[in-house]
């Protein structure tokens, strides 16, 4: 048996502990992020709390304050009428007919994701599966879901799939059932896993969610070989699942956003503040400066140790600092192209996607969804979520183009106003659409219908 050696070349994109910082702290809202700064300053003696720094960036923010409070109903400047006026017309209907936000998005419960985190810390995973749950957990939404793929938090963090499976059924587990979960089917599995209940229940959704999701009973009645008193207790049991385990109507009922940026309006000129005020500046400690200047005292395990400290301190630094400049050129761009909207016109919102915006400030997609994920912002016309002012385009009747955001509010408010008892197919919907000045196909209804959660006409009729 002979042995050959070979030489071979490729190119491998790994991320640094600097890039891998800096993409968790850019994913975190405002309130996450003072508790990773609590969390970085307990278990990293070098980094220390930068008192004056943070006096005057107090005394500013107060400033700022009183400033604002000396305005009143009289005062020339503020044009309260004006502002009324813009935050009403911003207002539209959700699907139910309950006056909100247009498509404004529940935010995460305060503290409820660090519960989470709690109750993984107390089941002895190693550092390195923490840092994997961490990355499973910042990476869910405000329903609970898991919403980038294992493989990409794998390739992240330079671990196995499997690894991070493993991690994501722990998480499952948790208190409530069904976090982390990819879709619905996962989500109430998991749930029903954690209760005794008849197998052909589990069997319902595990193997015949399909038919059960479209109301096909007869075809379930004879697969399993069940009764319909069996399906009727089925359908009970599985209704009074959770399908949005982060929402907490409990939690989500007297809690108010609080917004990651703040947009104003001076002159026609609009002004971009991270909202970091509660943020403590950060310094590295000069104790540990002073330690590390003095080579020839020390032996090197301690060198080891001061440099490795030190040079944490200052990646994490940098990494808060540079978490608000990039949020501050991604809202600027935002401006940018959807300036109408800013300026009191909600019905002016332009097609952008994410890949706009990446190109605007000359960076990555992916770090323009973390930017984007999960923030919210305040405006001279209200509190928006950042991704609200991302979709696609097309044309309408006259050639010109018109966010599909806008066709979905037209698309809504004609299932509003349908006749339940005789509801609207996709093709009655398109004519309804046209009139409105909305061409588009069939197909492409049938999508923005599932896209927004509006049932099939079968299912929406009402006796």
């Amino acid at each position: 048996m002979t042995l050959k050696l070979h030489l071979s070349q490729e190119q491998l994109l790994k991320l640094t502990p600097q890039q891998i910082q800096l993409s968790a702290l850019l994913q975190l809202p405002i309130q996450n992020l003072e508790q990773a700064i609590d969390e970085e300053l307990e278990k990293n003696p070098a980094l220390e709390i930068d008192e004056k720094a943070t006096l005057r960036k107090l005394e500013r923010k107060q400033g700022d304050e009183n400033r604002e409070s000396h305005k009143t109903y009289d005062d020339p400047e503020y044009d309260w009428e004006s502002l009324f006026s813009r935050a009403n017309r911003s207002a539209g209907l959700s699907y139910g007919g309950q006056e909100e936000l247009p498509d404004l998005p529940q935010p995460d419960t305060p503290g409820f994701f660090e519960k989470i985190l709690q109750q993984i810390r107390t089941s002895g995973l190693s550092e390195e599966d923490m840092m994997i749950a961490e990355q499973i957990i910042w990476n869910t939404d405000s329903d609970g879901y898991l919403k980038v793929a294992v493989e990409n938090i794998a390739y992240r963090l330079n671990v196995a799939p499997e690894k991070v499976e493993g991690v994501l059924k722990l998480i499952q587990q948790m208190d409530p059932p069904g976090i982390g979960s990819r879709d619905l089917r996962e989500c109430l599995l998991s749930q029903l896993r954690e209760m005794d209940v008849p197998d052909y229940v589990v069997n319902i959704v595990k193997d015949h969610f399909n038919d059960f999701a479209n109301h096909r009973y007869e075809q379930i009645i004879r697969q399993l070989g069940i009764s319909r008193e069996d399906l009727n207790k089925a359908r009970k049991i599985i209704g009074r699942l959770n399908p949005k385990p982060a929402s907490d109507d409990s939690s989500f009922a007297n809690y108010v956003v609080v917004p990651d940026l703040i947009v104003t309006e001076e002159d026609g000129t609009f002004q971009v503040t991270v909202n970091d005020g509660s943020i403590p500046e950060l310094k590295i400690s000069s104790t540990y400066l002073e330690l590390a200047s003095q080579k020839k005292k020390l032996d090197k395990e301690t060198r080891d140790y001061l440099k490795k400290k030190i040079d944490s301190a200052r990646w994490f630094i940098q990494s808060v600092y540079q978490r608000r400049d990039t949020m501050i050129r991604v809202m600027k761009a935002i401006i940018k192209r959807q300036r109408h909207f800013f300026e009191g016109r909600p019905d002016s919102l332009k097609p952008m996607i994410l890949k706009d915006i990446a190109e605007e400030v000359g960076m990555d997609i992916s770090t323009i969804s973390r930017v984007t994920n999960g923030k919210y912002v305040q405006t001279p016309v209200g509190l928006y979520e950042l991704k609200y002012f991302f979709s696609e385009g097309m044309k309408d009747v006259d050639g010109d183009d018109v966010s599909t955001r806008l066709i979905k509010q037209a698309l809504k408010e004609i299932v509003d106003r349908e006749d339940k008892r005789h509801p609207l197919n996709d093709e009655k919907m398109v004519r309804a659409l046209k009139e409105r000045g909305f061409n588009i196909a069939r197909r492409t209804v049938a999508k923005y219908r599932e896209q927004m959660g509006i049932p099939v006409a079968r299912l929406r009729r009402e006796l």
